[in-house]
Order: C-alpha cells, then structure tokens, then sequence
C-alpha cells in the first residue's frame, strides 16, 4: 500500500512537472507569438505611414480594408496648379543640396495650407505642384476650400520668405491656377508604380491659368467657372480673356486679392471655417 502510494505520488509530481513545463513552453510561445504580432502591426503601421507619402490617407485605408479604390468613376474636381516663377534660374546658381532644402521647406509649408483647406498634395513636378479638392469625397464647397487655400498659400510663402531671407537666401514668387470641372478621378498607373490621380480637359485647364500668371503679372488666377461659384466675400479682379494653348477661344480669368471673412484675423482653418460657409443641404427626412 505504502509503495503504491508512493508511485501514485511520484507520478502527480511527474505529472505535475510536465504540466508546468508545459505551461512555461507555452508561455514563451505565446511571448513569442505576440513579440512577432507586435512587430507585423508596427510594420504595417510604417507600411501604411509611407504610403500616405504616395497617396491620400483615405485611399490607404481603402487599400488596407480590401475595397475597390482603384476603381476609377466621374466626379466634379477643382484642380490647383501652381509653380514657382523664376525658380530655374535660381537653381542654377545655388548647390544642389541647398536648393533641395529650400524646394522641401516650400512644399512643407504649402502642403500644410492645403491640407488645412480640405485639399490633397496629388503630384509633384520639379518646383510645381498639383492639389486636388473634391476628388476623394463629395465636397459642395471645394471651390471656395481651393481659393481659400490659394491664400493661405501666399501667406505660407511669405512667412517661408522672411525665414529663407534670415538665412541670407533668395525669396521665392509663386503662380497659382484653379479650375473646376467634371473629371474621372481613381488609381492609375503600372504594377509598379501607381497614383491616385485625375484626368480630363479641366485638368489642362487648371495649368494653362497657371501659366497665365506670367501673363497677368498676377499670384492667383481662377477660371470663371470658378468665380461662378465663389460668394462676394471672395474679392478678385476680372483679367482681359486671354489664348491659351489647346483652345480655341480666349479664357476669361480672374485675380483672386482677399477673402473678406467676418471674422478678423487670418484665414479660418479646417473646421473653423464650417462656421461661415453656407449651411449645408438639408438631408432626405430633415427639416
């Protein structure tokens, strides 16, 4: 009886041994398992961090979600195009890393007045930029968030100037043309190399008012199809029709001078400026 027992209890703590072992392997597999999912969240947050470099942050987490956001569909766009005048030759003269700083300290500060006004940074193309409004959601108020962000712009690259002249560089002048017009907007390119983009005859538009600038002598040029839709708080100044490259009739332009807010002070930022726009179209069941 007494060496039965003390085999039954050899084989508890036998038992016992194992089982702690076992709990103590599984533990560290566990450990294991969650160092390794930790890791894959922290790369795919990198992942999803970078692409947002490449493309709006709402067409990564479509992407990431599996939906369709390649899927290309018409929509009514407003385009901006703007570039630096002069910049050419000025690079010339300064070496490449300095030019290279000046140009991302440039596009910093624009992107972040576009980004303020409900656009998105759709292309870079040397000194130039294209942004995008309207293109990824529906927005009934994409003309006046451009124009608005048009002038937080001159305003960002003024204060951009007075930093680049404490640094004993040379100011820089910009051209802005903004256009509004039916497109077909969505995820273009190879398997390679791919971006979210618009196409259509507005988009060429929207960069011969650009070019216009020069012409007019002026920052910011905006189509009549534009000013159309702008409220009188939006001052501007009509410019002689002009040719442009690709049509056969003259485009009346205009030169966009000041937004006349009621509220004093800068321009509302994202969120502040719901407050003065129109009120928004009563929904199905409302009202």
């Amino acid at each position: 009886m007494t060496v039965a027992l003390v085999i039954a209890a050899l084989s508890a703590i036998g038992g016992l041994a194992a089982l702690t072992l076992y709990t103590r392997r599984l533990r560290a597999e566990v450990g294991r398992h969650r160092t390794a999912l930790t890791r894959s969240v922290e790369r795919l947050e990198h992942m999803e961090q970078a692409f947002q470099r490449f493309a709006p942050l709402d067409i990564v987490e479509q992407f990431a979600q599996g939906a369709n956001a390649s899927e290309p569909n018409h929509r009514r766009v407003t385009i901006m195009f703007a570039d630096l005048k002069g910049f050419t030759p000025l690079s010339e003269r300064i070496p490449p890393a300095a030019m290279v700083e000046m140009l991302n300290g440039y596009f910093r500060a624009m992107n972040g007045a576009l980004v303020a006004h409900h656009g998105h940074l759709s292309r870079l193309m040397g000194d130039g930029l294209m942004a995008l409004f309207g293109a990824i959601e529906h927005n009934p108020w994409q003309t006046a968030d451009a124009v608005k962000a048009a002038l937080a712009m001159r305003a960002a690259l003024a204060n951009y100037n007075d930093e680049l002249e404490r640094r004993g560089m040379a100011r820089l002048e910009f051209g802005v043309g903004i256009h509004t017009g039916d497109v077909v907007a969505g995820v273009m390119g190879s398997d390679r190399f791919m971006e979210f983009t618009v196409i259509g005859d507005p988009v060429n538009i929207a960069a011969r008012v650009e070019a216009l600038t020069r012409v007019h002598q002026v920052d910011i040029l905006v189509t009549e199809e534009v000013m159309k839709t702008l409220d009188p708080r939006f001052i501007a100044r009509p410019m002689p029709p002009a040719a442009v490259k690709g049509k056969s009739e003259p485009i009346a332009t205009f030169a966009i001078e000041a937004f006349k807010s009621p509220h004093p002070g800068p321009l509302p930022q994202a969120g502040e400026e719901e407050q003065i726009r129109s009120p928004r179209p009563a929904k199905r069941g409302e009202g």
